[in-house]
């Protein structure tokens, strides 16, 4: 009879039900396929498909960001809180639809859940097109949000990739978000002057169109839908995750950085355009370079927190600047050159936290509940957008611009108070076994066996899936023992 991996010689004697345990073990080596580490066409397809999809999608909704507030207030029926919830109501319908979605994807399928997203978020883009009354643009916001996708892209991203490959993807779509705001601050301006703001809601719509044809043609089929609890949501674990009080500290965190955001922005043109001078056609030339500068000042910030452990220094350090930036603002109505540096370090600050704070999500959550801990994480930021859209509005329209600035402002100190309790992060990877369909008691014993890996920090075993999902040092696992443990990937 054949044995365990040599690390597992000491398990008890070879009983009936262990025979029978291992038996399954060396079957599931038998079938699967051998380790690779390289992505494969398909999950490079997939990966850039994907990535495409989010790109073209969010395009639409940051280019109107430096310039809806200027051209709201030509809406018949505005008011300063309206214009704020014209901006901020897509946040509000996508954080209650989003997980809603991804679940009803099991069902039914994740291409036509996209698909129906898409649609849903274009006719959105075309209502507002149509609208000449804040209130019709208002309906047409909340159309563009209820087409909610996030959580079902992620969830096919995992169903078309391989375990060990799914954080490249991930990164990858996240990339793809960041390059979509930043051009979506330049080219929003541009395409103002040439079609108006109707015109880029009718871009946006063109765009959600040519997101449906990458789906139909682009994005590879999965040949089945499994469950991915590293990225997907499972309602038994929300308990646990909102319990977690380091993970609501960072909950809370993503809400207020995504509430000063879209606040500022509810201001931010007017700043720009009535006491700096810049007009908005020309605000692109001042976005452009604070952009790029700030994505090349972020990179060795990331660097250092990952690579030399300082996640946590590097986190406090970012959220103190972020702060110091929107005060900066109150100093920098009178001078382009001031309003630049100030804008530079919110977008520096800012690009750090986007990148830390779902690093620190999935370091802090246990392995079988990252993929609920980041689904309660993405809600909370579309909260913050929905909330910091309508009470900048409101706060604006009762204390001007300075109103809008100082509360984001302390409410960033209010996070950087409570971010101060935060523990340095332990810096282990995830990592996941598949394997067969196991009873509870082959469970125990498979647990029990992988836990004693060098390397190993934690095991979830969830036998009703056939997975393991394990938290790693890669410092010092041993990864062949891990692969002899499932003979699948990793």
């Amino acid at each position: 009879m054949a044995a365990f991996p040599s690390h597992t010689d000491r398990s008890p004697a070879n009983t009936p039900a262990t025979v029978a345990f291992k038996e399954t073990i060396r079957s599931v080596s038998r079938t699967a396929s051998a380790f690779s580490d390289t992505m494969s066409p398909q999950e490079k397809q997939t990966a850039y498909s994907l990535a495409g999809i989010y790109t073209v999608r969010m395009l639409g909704l940051f280019m109107i960001l430096p310039v809806f507030t200027v051209y709201g207030e030509t809406l018949k029926g505005h008011s300063p809180f309206l214009i704020g919830l014209a901006i901020g109501i897509y946040g509000l319908t996508q954080s209650l639809l989003q997980i809603p979605f991804g679940m009803l994807s099991d069902r039914i399928g994740r291409k036509v859940v996209i698909l129906g997203g898409l649609t849903i978020f274009a006719g959105g883009s075309v209502v507002a097109a149509l609208s000449h009354t804040i209130d019709g643009v208002i309906i047409g916001r909340a159309l563009q949000g209820a087409g909610a996708i996030s959580s079902t892209v992620m969830a096919l991203a995992a169903d078309l990739t391989r375990d060990e490959h799914r954080t490249k993807i991930m990164a990858t779509i996240g990339v793809s978000i960041g390059v979509a705001f930043s051009a979506g601050l330049v080219l929003g301006p541009v395409l103002n002057t040439w079609v108006g703001v109707t015109g880029i809601f009718w871009v946006t719509a063109i765009l959600a169109i040519g997101a449906m044809g990458i789906v139909v043609w682009a994005v590879p089929t999965p040949q089945t839908h499994l469950r991915h609890r590293d990225t997907e949501v499972a309602t038994e674990s929300f308990r646990q995750v909102l319990k977690n009080k380091e993970l609501l500290r960072l909950d809370f965190g993503i809400f207020i950085m995504q509430f000063v955001l879209t606040s500022n922005f509810v201001v931010m043109p007017v700043l720009l355009g009535h006491l700096t001078g810049i007009p908005i056609a020309k605000s692109w030339e001042l976005y452009l370079p604070i952009m790029v500068l700030a994505f090349v000042a972020m990179v060795p910030f990331i660097i250092m927190a990952e690579k030399r452990r300082k996640m946590r220094s590097i986190f406090l350090g970012a959220v103190a600047v972020l702060a110091l930036a929107n005060f900066s603002y109150f100093y920098a109505d009178q001078s382009i050159v001031a309003m630049a540096i100030g804008l530079w370090i919110f977008f520096t600050a800012f690009n750090v936290l986007e990148a830390s704070l779902p690093s620190l999500v999935a370091k802090i959550s246990p392995p079988d509940q990252k993929g609920t801990a980041m689904g309660v994480y993405s809600t909370c930021q579309f909260l913050g957008i929905f909330a910091g859209g309508t009470l900048g509005g409101a706060l604006y329209g009762r204390w001007g611009i300075n109103g809008a600035i100082l509360t984001s402002a302390v409410l960033i100190l209010v996070w950087l108070t409570l971010a101060t309790r935060m523990k340095e992060p332990r810096y282990f990877a995830s990592y996941v076994l598949r394997l067969a369909r196991l009873t509870p008691e082959d469970s125990d014993a498979l647990r029990a066996a992988v836990a004693r890996i060098p390397g190993v920090i934690d095991v979830a075993m969830v036998p009703d899936e056939g997975v393991a999902y394990l938290r790693i040092d890669r410092a010092t696992v041993d990864e062949e023992q891990l692969r002899a443990f499932s003979g699948a990937h990793s």
